[in-house]
């Protein structure tokens, strides 16, 4: 399980980082007003599997659910993910749908 103290959002960049040893995840946004567009997520090889992706969206989400902003993915895996795990489709804003 991966510890949301790890996570990083670094707003200049404007992307979620996640380091584990040498390699870092990174999830790309956008961010207009309330909202939040999460637009590319980059898992490096060595650390990609899918409890590693499931658990770095589940940190990263819960992080912008704290901040009280609206996701909107434009990133189909994680549009995907969203889909999947009913929880996080509150925090979609209203009208979008997936």
């Amino acid at each position: 399980m991966l510890l949301a103290s790890n996570l990083v959002d670094n707003t200049f960049l404007r992307q979620y980082e996640l380091k584990i040893g040498s390699e870092m995840a990174t999830i790309e946004y956008a961010q207009q007003e309330r909202k939040i567009f999460l637009t590319k997520l980059n898992i490096p090889q060595a650390i990609a599997s899918e409890s590693f992706v499931e658990d770095f969206l589940k940190v990263v989400l819960e992080d912008i659910n704290e901040k009280n902003i609206s996701v909107v993915p434009t990133s189909p895996p994680i549009a995907k993910f969203i889909k999947r795990n009913r929880r996080y489709k509150k925090m979609l804003p209203v009208g979008i749908r997936i």
